[in-house]
């Protein structure tokens, strides 16, 4: 694993603990990101669970810069050690130069996939189907914070490598502003995802769009942490 990734990587890791007014939370989300166990981190430390549980839920005091130290290079060597795949998407996220609370996760795969086979990924219910059925990639959007603090130009970076990609918005209640704010952006994306809810809750436009700007057009209510590990199976 190149060490400029992890490194940078580390670097932000470390910092969100020890600026959190959390600590132990924001441990934990690390920690549940990487799909690491407490036990799995415990061992890796040479610890038993019930530290690494006292220190996420604040029953220790807060955590001094070598216990973090320790703790984000367990969680790094835990991924190296089962591929790397983590660090590699944090990395990408970070050299597109958006937060992970922006982006989520930005991937192009080794070759196009099917909507379908997306959809199945994150068991996503399609709404329309525009004229292009594959994606060779997927980013995944906080709707509001990419919409507030993204220019248009920025907003376009999203892509990644190209447009033959699934744009998944997080943080959705009518899917009306994200589909309003790829109006400016030309062209569109093959597919967008409209994650956290039912089509009852849809707005009334979104297919008129998703027709009007050619892309397929679906929604899906699993957690997200789901998506993110249906997604991460895709070649």
């Amino acid at each position: 694993m190149a060490g400029g990734a992890r490194d940078d990587l580390a670097e932000k890791m470390a910092g969100e603990v020890a600026l959190s007014d959390d600590p132990g939370a924001t441990l934990r989300k690390w920690r549940t990101d990487f799909d690491v166990a407490q036990t799995e981190l415990a061992d890796e430390l040479d610890v038993s669970p019930s530290v690494v549980s006292d220190y996420e839920s604040g029953r220790r005091d807060n955590p001094g810069i070598g216990v973090v130290r320790r703790l984000v290079v367990a969680l790094l060597d835990i991924d190296e050690n089962r591929g790397g795949d983590h660090i590699r998407q944090h990395a990408r996220v970070l050299s597109a130069g958006f937060d992970s609370d922006v982006v989520h996760d930005l991937r192009e795969y080794s070759a196009n996939v099917g909507v379908e086979r997306v959809y199945d990924a994150i068991d996503a219910e399609e709404l329309f189907r525009g004229s292009q059925d594959t994606v060779a990639g997927h980013t995944v959007i906080n709707s509001i914070a990419a919409i507030t603090r993204l220019s248009s130009d920025e907003f376009y970076q999203l892509y990644g490598q190209s447009t033959n990609r699934a744009l998944v918005f997080t943080n959705v209640t009518r899917g009306e502003s994200p589909l309003v704010a790829l109006r400016v952006v030309s062209p569109t994306p093959n597919a967008v995802i409209l994650h956290g809810l039912n089509e009852d809750a849809v707005w009334d436009h979104a297919e008129d769009l998703a027709r009007i700007d050619d892309f397929s057009l679906a929604i899906t209510d699993t957690d997200l942490e789901d998506v993110l590990g249906g997604l991460r199976e895709l070649p």
